[in-house]
């Protein structure tokens, strides 16, 4: 029975929004009508998501939901399923502890599938959007396995793991980007506003003024006259930028550029080793065959370089090669993880290292956002300063000639 995402005048006059489950939209508005509601729009909530898309011509609208809610969902499920509650009650029970509409709407519509007979990976594949490719493979593993509370409550920890990372992540790189703007606002404003004023006393004069004043001259002048055009210069280059990665040889050769870079090279090998290997862990451990974990974990790597190197991967596995030989034959990722998939392999626990590989990737990610972190701190107080002091001179020197000539 599908759901149905309502809206209607109740009898006071004021709208009402809420969902039903039934046979049609017809029978939803008859529903209605004998609360003695007036339906004003009635849509099956699936339905809707791909009207939407659908009619804006922009995917972008159809919104997922955020790693917190998707971990609490999981975790809430499992729990459930785990207490042995039938799998349309638990959807029904974490459907009600909802305050979202949108997640609301969202499990009363997967519960009313799975009612119909689909299995809960079959769908969850209705909202794509909001459970990835990984996240259904791996529930779909865990229901033909009979362990999709097992399945579930790993999920939920590799979301929180998720989750944490990449606040750990945005947290660390948060006081860069203050500093950095900080910077620019406080240059700014006074090659815009200060120096030209302190400036002008000494071009009244008509004495002859320093290289460095009548550079730092210069810069106000065409940061005060050309602000516009210098925005609009950076805009234009950022759009260029975006447009010329969206052709896939361009991004691909940018991408292979990142991975040789000093520092952001490892950096970005790291993360994204990190994110393939957990990925991979929790597939093969939920029982997906470990080409098609192969497959969907090469989805998760945000470098498109590694990305068609893990495919490349999947192919030669399925063709017989060892995953280790496979991997070791990109060149993209660290001895140490190539020695404990070999190991894996060999004593039949890839999952556990593979685990263990992501874990150690991670700490490895976190150390080297500590270390930039730490180093940019002292970096802008020493490019701020120097910054300040070509100002001060510029200021001073001037001062200096005058006092010479005075005296």
């Amino acid at each position: 029975m599908p759901a149905f995402e309502y809206e209607a005048l109740d009898p006071a006059g004021s709208t009402a929004k809420g969902t039903l489950e039934a046979d049609s939209g017809r029978q939803v508005r008859q529903l209605l009508r004998e609360r003695g509601m007036t339906p004003l729009n009635v849509r099956e909530v699936a339905e809707q998501k791909r009207v939407r898309g659908h009619d804006t011509g922009a995917s972008f609208l159809i919104r997922g939901i955020s790693a917190v809610d998707l971990a609490t969902i999981t975790r809430q499920i499992a729990t459930l399923v785990q207490a042995a509650m039938p799998l349309e009650e638990a959807l029904q029970a974490v459907a009600a502890q909802q305050e979202k509409r949108r997640i609301k709407n969202m499990m009363i519509a997967i519960r009313s599938r799975v009612m119909e007979g689909f299995t809960l990976a079959q769908s969850m594949e209705a909202f794509s959007q909001s459970f990835p490719k990984m996240y259904r493979a791996t529930v779909a593993a865990g229901e033909h396995a009979g362990h999709l509370d097992k399945v579930l409550n790993q999920l939920a920890d590799y979301t929180e793991s998720r989750m944490q990372s990449a606040q750990k992540i945005q947290q660390a790189l948060l006081y860069p980007v203050i500093l950095i703007i900080a910077a620019i606002g406080i240059v700014s404003f006074l090659l815009g506003f200060v120096v030209p004023d302190v400036v002008k006393v000494f071009i009244d004069s008509g004495q002859q003024l320093p290289l460095v004043t009548e550079l730092l001259i210069s810069a106000s002048e065409g940061l005060q006259r050309f602000w516009w055009l210098i925005l609009l210069a950076i805009m234009g280059l950022i759009i260029a930028a975006k447009m010329a990665l969206k052709k896939p040889e361009v991004r691909m050769l940018w991408h292979r550029r990142i991975l040789y870079m000093p520092f952001f090279g490892k950096f970005s090998r790291s993360l994204n080793t990190a994110r393939f290997a957990s990925t991979l862990s929790i597939l093969t451990r939920s029982g997906v065959s470990l080409v098609e974990a192969l497959m969907i974990a090469s989805q998760v790597i945000s470098n498109d370089a590694m990305r068609d190197g893990v495919e490349d991967v999947a192919r030669k596995v399925s063709e017989g090669t060892s995953l280790h030989r496979a991997l070791t034959e990109t060149g993209f990722f660290p001895p140490l993880m190539l020695h404990m998939i070999a190991s894996g392999e060999a004593t039949g626990e890839l999952d556990n290292m593979l685990e263990r590989t992501a874990n150690s990737q991670q700490v490895e990610v976190e150390g080297r956002i500590s270390m930039l972190v730490g180093l940019f701190e002292p970096m802008m107080l020493v490019v701020m300063g120097g910054v300040v002091m070509v100002i001060v001179l510029a200021i001073l020197l001037p001062i200096f000639s005058m006092n010479q000539l005075m005296g």
